[in-house]
Order: C-alpha cells, then sequence, then structure tokens
C-alpha cells in the first residue's frame, strides 16, 4: 500500500517539472519574437520589408512616390506674404521713457492657394500683432529668448487670423527695439 501511495506521489510530481518548463517557454518566446521584432523595426528593416519606409530614387523607386508629406512639400512650395511695416510702443513703467518697436515680418503659407486669404485677412492680422507688441514689456524680447517667443507668438495669432488657413512660420526681415 506504501509502494503504491509513493507511486501516485511521483506520478503526480514528474509532470510538474516538465510543465514548469513548458510554462517558461510558452512566455519565452513571445517575449523573445518581440524583442527581435522591435530590433528590427528600429533599424528600419522591417519597414523596408513591408513597404513602409522611405524609397529614394537611388533605390529604384520612382520619382514622386515615398511618404505623401515628403511629396506634397516637394510638389507645393510655401508661399510668402510680406506683412507692412509696424511700429509700436511697448508697455512699459509709468515715468519712464516710451521704448518702440518697430518690425517688419513676412509670413509662409503651407499652400500657395493660401495667399488671398492671408491678404484678405491681413487687417485682422495687423491688429492681433500690434495689439500683442503692445502688450509685451521690454525686457520680454531681451536676448534670442526673448525674440523666440515673440516669434512663437505671432505664429499662433496668425493662425487665428487666417483661419483655415495656415501659417508655418513667421519670418523677421526686420526688428528694432529703440
Amino acid at each position: 500500500m506504501a509502494t503504491a501511495a509513493a507511486t501516485a506521489v511521483v506520478e503526480a510530481v514528474a509532470p510538474a517539472k516538465p510543465n514548469g518548463r513548458r510554462r517558461l517557454l510558452l512566455l519565452a518566446i513571445p517575449v523573445v519574437l518581440a524583442g527581435a521584432g522591435a530590433g528590427l523595426w528600429f533599424s528600419g528593416i522591417l519597414p523596408g520589408l513591408l513597404g513602409l519606409g522611405h524609397h529614394s530614387e537611388a533605390h529604384g523607386a520612382a520619382p514622386g512616390h515615398g511618404t505623401p508629406a515628403a511629396s506634397a512639400a516637394a510638389a507645393k512650395p510655401p508661399a510668402f506674404v510680406d506683412m507692412p511695416e509696424m511700429v509700436a510702443n511697448l508697455s512699459g513703467v509709468p515715468g519712464r521713457r516710451s521704448v518702440y518697436v518697430k518690425l517688419h515680418a513676412r509670413i509662409e503659407l503651407a499652400r500657395p492657394e493660401d495667399v488671398p486669404a492671408a491678404q484678405a485677412g491681413m487687417p485682422r492680422l495687423q491688429d492681433l500683432f500690434q495689439t500683442y507688441l503692445r502688450e509685451t514689456r521690454p525686457e520680454e524680447l531681451r536676448g534670442s529668448a526673448g525674440t523666440w517667443r515673440l516669434h512663437e507668438e505671432l505664429i499662433a495669432r496668425a493662425n487665428i487670423a487666417i483661419a483655415p488657413a495656415r501659417v508655418t512660420d513667421v519670418l523677421f526681415t526686420e526688428l528694432l527695439i529703440q
């Protein structure tokens, strides 16, 4: 009777070891495959095999084929619209001498078709720019960080003024603070 009980215990314990190894393999195989797939994806091999990568003419791709954004940018160059020169006094401390800013800029539009919309919205664009400049303190325009903030704020306001047209950049042709 003792041998029958021992045999039953041995039979119950014996299959447990292969189950543990099977579980380990069932967990390890997907992890290894996911790691290999990620390595192939980020190295650029897998997107190329799937036809998702960037094709250049040197690799035999036809001109104009590639990513949609690259072909759209190559097909339609940006358009530029000159803004009239603006002079505004900056917000300052009462009793101190007034500080003026002279700004001449050019806006870059994403599509040439947006030029009429930009020209039609030019009074609104000038108003938003003038209002922002009058609220600005001279200390806020000091240094390259101040110029960059001005640049970003003017892009945001230009996009509001001439929506649905999209302004991609505001280029300063003249910025004088006196």
